[in-house]
């Protein structure tokens, strides 16, 4: 297998783009690839202060790393969720902190949660007899937000990837999630003062790419997946646009890509149930509750 821009051995072979790629040339083109997402959706301008969701995964690592290399002012937040099955947390945050310290033009935060809040995400979650991942989603949210107001930051940038997404959107659409499927894009622009942008730069670059990305850029990431990910419904979907993607190359962006297109067209005009937002009486989040967010009521309710 011959790279098709010079003829080296090729590290990579994408049949969705029919292009095989070598070491020299396949992270130049993941990296140019990012770029053009980022302005064909208009994330966000050269001038603006991002802030990078860091998890130690391949994923996020890759975008820190992409962003840094294309002249962006990124800077990452790890949020430590107390998971201590075999250690996952502390080994997540010890190569979030191994790749910021080979980066000194940016900075890396971090946030313990038991630290900051007396309990772990899990022991959250069990407290209020919620499922931990629908529990952690919020958390980070909340935090990540909170995070990017606080040190002025423009836009909260993410590592989802082409399969998280299209996963997403095959569940959406299974169950006709209108809500969801509304919220659902490369880029979600700041409606209100105290809710960030976000941006998702990864969502064109499939999950095989990324990881190839990781290990041509000698970027170590950990590699076991988040024990409560175990049976995750987005998993069992991931499955299924594996299979067709194998019959079909190119089965995901095609999928991806046609609801963004349709989106654009007005496809779901008028299915935006978004409630208008308030500020939370304690934190000063957004919310669209009438006195406390769902965070503080949480830390109110589940006191130990």
């Amino acid at each position: 297998m011959r790279c098709q821009l010079c003829g080296e051995v090729a590290v990579i072979s994408m049949p969705q783009h029919r292009l095989k790629l070598c070491e020299e040339h396949f992270p130049a083109w993941v990296e140019r690839r990012v770029a053009r997402t980022i302005e064909s959706f208009r994330m966000f301008s050269p001038d603006d202060r991002l802030l990078v969701a860091v998890s130690g995964g391949k994923d996020s690592l890759a975008l820190w790393e992409i962003l840094l290399r294309l002249g962006y002012q990124a800077d990452g937040v790890y949020i430590h969720l107390g998971i201590d099955h075999e250690g996952y947390s502390d080994r997540s945050q010890s190569y979030a902190e191994a790749y910021a310290e080979t980066h000194p033009e940016a900075t890396l935060h971090v946030v313990n949660v038991r630290e900051r809040y007396g309990r772990s995400v899990p022991e959250l979650a069990l407290e209020g007899g919620r499922k931990t991942c629908s529990r952690c989603g919020m958390i980070k949210r909340y935090l990540m937000n909170r995070m990017a107001r606080e040190g002025d930051y423009a836009a909260i940038v993410t590592g989802h990837n082409l399969d998280d997404e299209a996963a997403q959107l095959l569940q959406n659409n299974l169950y006709w999630l209108r809500g969801y499927l509304q919220r659902q894009a490369p880029v979600l622009p700041q409606t209100h003062p105290g809710l960030a942008r976000k941006a998702k730069p990864l969502c064109l670059v499939a999950e095989r790419e990324s990881a190839a990305y990781t290990l041509v850029r000698g970027i170590e990431y950990i590699q076991q997946e988040c024990p409560h990910s175990v049976g995750a419904t987005s998993i069992f979907h991931k499955h299924i646009l594996n299979d067709l993607e194998r019959r079909s190359p190119g089965t995901k962006l095609q999928f991806y890509q046609g609801f963004i297109r349709a989106r654009e067209d007005g496809f779901l005009a008028g299915t935006d149930e978004t409630p208008p937002l308030e500020e939370c009486a304690q934190c000063g989040q957004p919310t669209s509750a009438n006195a406390l967010c769902a965070f503080c009521r949480m830390l109110e309710t589940e006191e130990p």
